[in-house]
């Protein structure tokens, strides 16, 4: 059995409204995708905003997932410490990590990158025609992918330099680092900018949540049902069956596959 620990990105605050919005949490929706590619993972999700890593918590994990994130600063902000501290243990007990979002950026600059605002705004719904790179057409993370793929995603900061050592594995015209990979130094790191784990419903849902930034309620429409219906994909910009789970959560169970060797 693979024991996977999920670091939730967001406050307390968030995680109460996301639950009361629709439910669930970005972390919850990283467990529910881990397990509906292997139903024999087992989850536990802590939030270091609120409790700090223990030790202890790292005893027996095979490996660790990141969330995003919907906190107002960047990841190298003076309030992003509590995160900052549990990624940099995890990176340093060489767990292998997957990471989404918030959680690549913040691998990137505890490896040495940059981040900073993207210059071409929010990448918000879809992050569209994302091609791989020479070294991601052979990576592991993305195998199965094709050229031109579309993932569900919503952000504002992006990696803007890669740590030294680091693989770029592919990137668009937003935003061009949209995965990489850190594998040296004892780390196993692997991030993706978007979300293979949240349903095009799951963005839509935040882009109707009030006092946001993500706020777009005309895409939000489409976006309810893109995941089964190809038109709206289409409409979208997008192949239909990038959206499909299967095709979606390809990197989820690529990593998946990658960490058995740490059963």
């Amino acid at each position: 059995m693979k024991n996977i620990l999920i670091l939730e990105g967001n406050t307390a605050t968030l995680v109460a409204e996301a639950k009361a919005r629709v439910g669930t949490t970005p972390a919850g929706m990283y467990e529910t995708a881990l397990k509906s590619q292997d139903p024999g993972v087992s989850c536990s999700i802590i939030a270091p905003y609120d409790t700090p890593l223990a030790a202890g918590d790292l005893a027996n994990v095979n490996g660790v997932v990141l969330s995003g994130s919907g906190v107002p600063w960047s990841v190298d902000a003076p309030q992003a410490e509590p995160l900052r501290n549990a990624v940099s243990t995890v990176l340093d007990r060489g767990i292998p990590v997957l990471a989404s979002c918030n959680g690549m950026q913040l691998g990137a600059h505890i490896l040495g990158g940059r981040i900073g605002a993207s210059p071409n705004g929010m990448e918000v719904g879809l992050a569209l025609n994302i091609d791989r790179t020479r070294q991601g057409h052979d990576h592991p993370l993305l195998k199965g992918r094709t050229d031109g793929y579309a993932v569900p995603c919503a952000h504002r900061d992006e990696v803007q330099e890669l740590p030294q050592k680091a693989i770029h594995l592919s990137g668009n015209d937003h935003s061009p680092i949209q995965a990489f990979a850190y594998e040296s130094d004892g780390v196993d790191f692997w991030g993706m900018q978007y979300h293979p784990e949240f349903t095009a419903a799951w963005v839509a849902d935040l882009m109707r949540a009030p006092g946001t930034i993500w706020q777009n309620s005309d895409t939000a429409a489409l976006l309810d049902i893109a995941d089964s219906d190809g038109d709206a994909a289409e409409q979208l910009g997008v192949r239909g069956e990038d959206l499909s789970p299967h095709v979606r959560m390809t990197e989820i169970r690529n990593w998946l596959s990658h960490i058995d060797r740490y059963d």
